[in-house]
């Protein structure tokens, strides 16, 4: 005997049975339809980043170097953007290969802005924007992990939503970390 819980059935012993395929396909449409989501709502955070250097007609020696920083995370952010770009396409295709490697592109971007060295007055900065997308990489591992476990024909489809909210909760502390630092670099 079987009992029908949410999209996935479950055997008596409550073993998950595999997904029918049109419950399996809108499950990963919605999966799809999240990432997205998530990955234009970085991007549009990332492009808050252009506006971030006032114009002065003598600019300082910290100011000059304020602005070369800034310049430099907006370059990365920019590729970064590109990136994500190229992973929600992936996601788009259902290519977890290539998910993977567009992953990997943005945590080499990721890994350059850590790299990059703040002049003093925005250190803390550059520490912020640092925090943030550690919180973004992590949300993209989670993603892929969950992407590539919903995949599979044993996924438990009762663990979906709260799985998916963590994602999310991840991606939403990496935004607000992105935000708080544009908001200090724009004090600056």
């Amino acid at each position: 005997m079987r009992a029908k819980v949410g999209a996935c059935e479950n055997d008596e012993d409550g073993g998950a049975t595999p997904l029918p395929s049109r419950m399996k396909g809108l499950a990963m449409k919605r999966l799809t339809m999240t990432v997205v989501a998530c990955a234009c709502a970085f991007a549009l955070a990332l492009g808050v980043l252009g506006g971030c250097s006032p114009n002065a007609a003598n600019p300082t020696d910290e100011q000059k170097a304020n602005r070369a920083y800034m310049s430099q995370v907006n370059s990365i952010m920019t590729q970064l953007g590109d990136d994500l770009d190229s992973f929600v396409d992936a996601v788009s295709r259902g290519d977890v290969v290539n998910m993977r490697t567009q992953a990997d592109n943005a945590y080499k971007e990721l890994d350059q802005l850590a790299n990059v060295e703040a002049p003093e007055p925005l250190a803390e900065v550059q520490k912020q924007y640092v925090d943030g997308t550690a919180k973004m990489r992590e949300a993209l591992d989670e993603y892929i992990t969950l992407y590539t476990e919903a995949s599979s024909e044993s996924f438990d489809q009762s663990t979906y939503d709260d799985r998916v909210a963590e994602v999310q909760k991840l991606y939403d502390e990496g935004v607000e970390m992105l935000k708080a630092a544009d908001e200090a670099a724009a004090s600056k």
